[in-house]
């Protein structure tokens, strides 16, 4: 087994002291050898670690000590080479931004479904399926029939819903996003405006991905995931997208082939979008991420990945 373990993790609870574990975990991480990033706020915690197993377990059962996140649970993957290049502990007003105040997230967990009886609720008549993920992790794979929303942010959810029920017939729904953290937020708004019976599944679509045979899944396509995989395909095993270090979307072997595409400054999908400033600086940093290679150092940052949802 690699060296590194990487830990992902977020879970919602009242915090109202959140910033006196600030320093704390700042230097229980940098004692570790822990690298990544923690958000915590007044709704919870929510981050991805990386280091070795014993720093890693210290600073996870160092949270679950925390009043109110002894139930933290969180997933690994393994790799040869850290991925991240610092360690940072940010206070934040919302641990996943959605702009909406006075929300309980906590009590989402009521509204679960597990991966076992997703595919029978997606399938029950009247019920509307949403992904609640941006527009580019729709793109490269989803359920079969979900209604996209076609966000950039997450920020953008709340209007779009609004909009979407003045048009349509909401009475049931069922909403997923990658590894959960968004539905928890999503499903308490939509509570809070009156659309009770609303449910999400479990895990998110990668606890789906591990768990539901290939055979029995209603998922098309691949996974987008925040980390050095890109995506994902059944059985978390790896996909077959790349990133564009400019856009952070995911791009294919046809992109990469595409005269828009160059290493780490533009691809097709952001070519018309990237101001010459912007293509200056990109290229500089790429240029300086491809000297740190040749003298087989790391370039800070170059290998890093935001865990987004």
């Amino acid at each position: 087994m690699s060296q590194i373990v990487i830990a992902a993790f977020y879970e919602f609870s009242p915090f109202a002291n959140f910033r006196d574990y600030q320093q704390p975990l700042l230097s229980l991480g940098e004692a570790e050898a822990v690298f990544g990033t923690i958000l915590i706020a007044s709704e919870g915690v929510n981050g991805t670690i990386a280091g070795p197993r014993a720093g890693v377990d210290r600073v996870l059962d160092a949270i679950k000590a925390i009043p109110g996140f002894s139930a933290l649970r969180w997933k690994e993957s393994f790799s040869d080479d850290n991925p991240f290049h610092r360690f940072k502990v940010r206070l934040k007003k919302e641990i996943v931004a959605l702009g909406v105040d006075d929300i309980a997230p906590n009590e989402s967990k009521e509204n679960y479904v597990s991966p076992a009886k997703w595919n029978e609720v997606i399938n029950e008549p009247g019920t509307i399926v949403i992904d609640n993920r941006n527009d580019y992790e729709v793109a490269i794979g989803t359920f079969d029939g979900a209604v996209n929303p076609k966000t950039t942010s997450f920020r953008e959810f709340p209007a779009w819903f609004e909009k979407y029920r003045a048009e349509n017939d909401v009475r049931k729904v069922a909403m997923y996003c990658t590894g959960g953290i968004r539905c928890e937020k999503s499903v308490a708004y939509l509570k809070s405006i009156g659309v009770d019976d609303v449910v999400h599944l479990e895990g998110g679509i990668l606890k789906y991905l591990e768990t539901v045979p290939s055979e029995e899944s209603l998922w098309q396509g691949e996974c987008f995931v925040f980390d050095q995989r890109v995506s994902v395909k059944h059985d978390l095993s790896p996909g077959s997208y790349d990133l564009c270090h400019a856009c952070r979307q995911p791009i294919t072997d046809e992109d990469k082939a595409s005269d828009d595409y160059m290493r780490g400054i533009s691809c097709p999908n952001c070519i018309g979008s990237v101001s010459d400033e912007k293509r200056k600086r990109f290229a500089e940093r790429q240029k300086q991420v491809d000297l740190a290679a040749a003298r087989g150092a790391a370039h800070i940052g170059a290998a890093a990945r935001r865990k987004s949802e």
